[in-house]
Protein backbone atom coordinates (compact mmCIF):
# COMPACT_ATOMS: atom_id res chain seq x y z
CA UNK A 1 0.00 0.00 0.00
CA UNK A 2 3.01 2.03 0.87
CA UNK A 3 3.86 1.76 -2.93
CA UNK A 4 0.92 2.52 -4.19
CA UNK A 5 0.45 5.79 -2.37
CA UNK A 6 4.03 7.11 -3.59
CA UNK A 7 3.35 6.47 -6.54
CA UNK A 8 0.33 8.21 -6.76
CA UNK A 9 1.99 10.94 -4.99
CA UNK A 10 4.54 11.13 -8.19
CA UNK A 11 1.58 10.59 -10.58
CA UNK A 12 -0.26 13.32 -8.67
CA UNK A 13 2.90 15.89 -8.80
CA UNK A 14 3.39 15.26 -12.51
CA UNK A 15 -0.45 15.87 -13.17
CA UNK A 16 0.12 19.44 -11.56
CA UNK A 17 2.49 20.22 -13.83
CA UNK A 18 5.06 20.32 -12.37
CA UNK A 19 8.05 18.51 -13.53
CA UNK A 20 8.72 15.83 -11.01
CA UNK A 21 12.85 16.45 -10.85
CA UNK A 22 11.69 19.65 -9.72
CA UNK A 23 9.29 17.93 -6.61
CA UNK A 24 12.66 15.33 -5.61
CA UNK A 25 13.73 17.51 -2.96
CA UNK A 26 10.63 18.84 -1.38
CA UNK A 27 9.06 15.52 -1.65
CA UNK A 28 11.81 13.23 0.20
CA UNK A 29 12.50 15.83 2.65
CA UNK A 30 8.65 15.48 3.62
CA UNK A 31 9.15 11.76 2.97
CA UNK A 32 12.16 11.50 5.51
CA UNK A 33 9.98 13.62 8.07
CA UNK A 34 7.15 10.85 7.68
CA UNK A 35 9.43 7.89 8.39
CA UNK A 36 11.45 9.17 11.08
CA UNK A 37 8.86 8.41 13.65
CA UNK A 38 9.53 12.33 15.20
CA UNK A 39 6.56 14.44 15.35
CA UNK A 40 8.87 17.15 15.71
CA UNK A 41 11.03 16.55 12.64
CA UNK A 42 6.99 15.95 10.61
CA UNK A 43 5.94 19.25 11.95
CA UNK A 44 9.28 21.11 10.48
CA UNK A 45 8.66 19.77 6.94
CA UNK A 46 5.13 19.94 7.09
CA UNK A 47 5.77 23.68 7.90
CA UNK A 48 6.91 24.36 4.28
CA UNK A 49 3.87 23.52 2.67
CA UNK A 50 1.40 25.04 5.29
CA UNK A 51 -0.56 21.76 5.63
CA UNK A 52 -4.54 21.79 7.10
CA UNK A 53 -4.42 20.76 10.48
CA UNK A 54 -6.38 17.59 8.94
CA UNK A 55 -3.29 17.18 6.41
CA UNK A 56 -1.33 17.34 9.35
CA UNK A 57 -3.26 14.24 10.76
CA UNK A 58 -2.97 12.35 7.48
CA UNK A 59 0.69 12.70 7.68
CA UNK A 60 0.64 11.53 11.41
CA UNK A 61 -1.50 8.61 10.82
CA UNK A 62 0.80 7.50 7.69
CA UNK A 63 4.20 8.28 10.41
CA UNK A 64 2.40 5.89 12.90
CA UNK A 65 1.93 3.06 10.09
CA UNK A 66 5.92 3.30 9.76
CA UNK A 67 6.44 3.38 13.50
CA UNK A 68 4.10 -0.15 13.44
CA UNK A 69 6.15 -1.22 10.21
CA UNK A 70 9.20 -1.57 12.22
CA UNK A 71 13.06 -1.59 10.88
CA UNK A 72 12.42 -3.50 8.44
CA UNK A 73 10.16 -0.45 6.40
CA UNK A 74 12.35 2.08 7.59
CA UNK A 75 15.68 0.45 6.20
CA UNK A 76 14.35 -0.42 2.40
CA UNK A 77 12.10 2.54 2.14
CA UNK A 78 15.08 4.96 2.17
CA UNK A 79 17.54 2.40 0.22
CA UNK A 80 14.74 2.53 -2.95
CA UNK A 81 14.31 6.21 -2.22
CA UNK A 82 17.83 7.14 -2.72
CA UNK A 83 17.79 4.71 -6.02
CA UNK A 84 15.01 7.36 -7.37
CA UNK A 85 16.62 10.14 -6.23
CA UNK A 86 19.81 9.45 -8.49
CA UNK A 87 17.54 9.14 -11.15
CA UNK A 88 19.40 11.28 -14.37
CA UNK A 89 16.49 13.36 -14.06
CA UNK A 90 16.78 14.40 -10.61
CA UNK A 91 20.74 14.43 -11.02
CA UNK A 92 20.21 17.20 -13.89
CA UNK A 93 17.87 19.36 -12.23
CA UNK A 94 19.85 19.12 -8.75
CA UNK A 95 23.20 19.78 -8.11
CA UNK A 96 25.38 16.78 -6.97
CA UNK A 97 26.09 18.46 -3.30
CA UNK A 98 22.05 18.97 -2.98
CA UNK A 99 21.70 15.36 -4.06
CA UNK A 100 24.69 14.14 -1.66
CA UNK A 101 22.66 16.64 0.99
CA UNK A 102 19.89 14.62 0.90
CA UNK A 103 21.49 10.88 0.60
CA UNK A 104 23.61 11.82 3.79
CA UNK A 105 20.04 12.80 5.50
CA UNK A 106 18.46 9.32 4.32
CA UNK A 107 21.58 7.35 5.78
CA UNK A 108 21.54 8.97 8.64
CA UNK A 109 17.84 7.76 9.17
CA UNK A 110 19.36 4.47 8.58
CA UNK A 111 21.55 4.72 11.62
CA UNK A 112 18.40 5.16 14.10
Amino acid sequence: MKGTLLLLALLVIGELGFQTSEACVPFFAGFAGVISGSRTWLYHELRAFNGTPAEKAAYEKVQDCYKEGGLKTKVLEPQILIAILSTPECLKFYSKEAVSKIEGEFIELLQY
